[in-house]
């Protein structure tokens, strides 16, 4: 039995410097309930928590004496209230227990008798966000690509008239103009010719 309460202490101790030396590096909490001591009607609770922050991560262990005493973890604030544990979401009876906080929420967990409970033995635990959930990103996201608007239809300008050159080459007409003329200027010249050798 001696052995048992020596490895319990010992437990406690590596449990404490866990936590000290997790809450130096900002990473997950290991939260001794009730500091070296074991959880037990003695316990100063309030105190215990006075400053405490529960983060998503971290761990609560419970250190209790298991063949008379075990953590109930209830539903709801009122059974918390009212030490109800007619209806509890989980029991713990191993005399050293470790819980880790998942979700952010409130749990509650109250000692398993009932005259303890109302006593004071019970501990409500706010789990807040991790540390790496509340900082900010230090590389914002760049807001989501939206296309420029469409552009407005440009007005078509009115057709302006191209003027045609005039082509280097002779049209069909000036050639045959032309030809005409020829044609009567060697006329005239060969009546000319004929008149004068007569």
């Amino acid at each position: 039995m001696g052995g048992e309460k020596a490895f319990r202490a010992l437990l406690v101790v590596v449990l404490v410097a866990v936590a000290v030396g997790e809450q130096e590096v900002q990473g997950p909490v290991h939260h001794v309930v009730g500091g070296h001591r074991r959880w037990d009607p003695t316990s100063d609770i309030s105190s215990w928590l006075s400053g405490r922050v529960f983060r998503v991560g971290d761990k609560i262990w419970f250190t209790y004496s298991a063949p008379q005493e075990s953590v109930v973890e209830l539903q709801s604030l009122e059974e918390f209230q009212s030490c109800d544990l007619s209806n509890p979401i989980k029991m713990y009876t191993d005399g050293v227990d470790q819980i880790p906080l998942e979700r952010e929420g409130d749990r509650y967990f109250v000692i398993g008798n009932q005259e303890n409970c109302s006593n004071g033995l019970k501990l409500h635990v706010d789990v807040k966000p991790s540390e790496a959930q509340q900082l900010p990103n230090p590389w914002p996201q760049p807001p989501p690509f939206q296309p420029p608007p469409p552009a407005e239809p440009k007005p078509e300008p009115f057709p302006v008239p191209v003027p045609v050159p005039e082509p280097d080459t002779p049209s069909g007409s000036t050639q045959l103009n032309g030809l005409s003329s020829g044609l009567f200027v060697g006329f005239l010249l060969c009546s000319l010719g004929l008149l004068m050798g007569l």
